[in-house]
């Protein structure tokens, strides 16, 4: 075999330590916090759990994205592809929810109980509509973003990019407020049946957008210290939007039905 050859099928290797730390960072937040809160009783082991899982996943999180940001693919023409499957899988994720959802609010109607059980406050529907607006325009300034980074304008590439971080923030900040007030309330995710839905639907959401703005902020970091893959950047909207059109399946799931 000749020398050229053996260059071109030269193995080129993939090395990084975020996958492991992702691992362990979810095993710590999920199994054992679920285990010592649910399984133990222990407050005080679950907040140790949560509190170093957290950390170690949002640092693997963030190492992963921004290689994906900043390093050359090993393989060519399969972003196109893998974002493809990775939105099908997500769809499929929320449509589980979903019919859950369903299933238990058509007994509950076949059963003739009354809906939302006992026990839900009055939930006013003035945030989700200022929240869907919110979202509506992120994706709006993420396309023009994209639009900055096609013509080659970094400057104005960042400027919309720092305005979609901002408006995920803000969307995020208007969930997190509205937890706070239900939480008030005595509306917590344990109160009935609704309330398990309706946290579980919204906080998978909301945990989605989390990972978007991580996205955002790290794309930022890495295009401020020099160039970034253009497929990181088509995927990243492609995940967007796609967070975007699913929270009109999640509010009117939970907010009008």
């Amino acid at each position: 075999m000749s020398s050229d050859t053996e260059t071109v099928h030269a193995h080129h290797w993939e090395v990084s330590w975020a996958p492991l730390v992702i691992s362990l960072g979810i095993t710590l937040l999920v199994p054992m916090t679920f285990a010592s809160y649910f399984v133990y009783e222990s407050m005080l082991m679950a907040i140790i759990f949560a509190g170093l899982g957290t950390p170690l996943l949002l640092l693997g999180i963030s190492k992963w994205i921004y290689e994906g940001a900043t390093q050359k693919m090993a393989i060519e023409n399969v972003s196109d592809l893998g974002i493809g499957i990775f939105i099908v899988s997500e769809i499929l994720i929320f449509l589980s929810l979903f019919v859950s959802y369903w299933t238990m609010r058509i007994s509950v109607g076949a059963a003739g109980d009354p809906w939302p059980p006992a026990g839900t406050p009055d939930i006013s529907l003035a945030l989700p509509a200022i929240m869907t607006v919110i979202l509506v325009a992120s994706s709006a300034t993420y396309h023009m973003g994209e639009m900055k980074y096609e013509e080659g304008d970094k400057a104005g590439f960042k400027t919309w990019l720092l305005v979609t971080i901002v408006l995920g923030l803000a969307f995020f900040a208007c969930t997190a407020y509205e937890y706070s007030h239900l939480a008030q309330q005595g509306f917590l995710p344990g109160t009935n049946s609704f309330s398990s839905a309706f946290y579980g639907l919204t906080g998978f959401h909301a945990a989605h957008v989390l990972i978007g703005v991580l996205s955002f902020a790290i794309m930022l970091f890495a295009v401020i210290r020099g160039p970034i893959s253009h497929m990181f950047v088509k995927g990243a909207g492609i995940y967007w939007h796609f967070v975007d059109v699913i929270w009109f399946f999640v509010a009117s799931q939970v907010y009008l039905w």
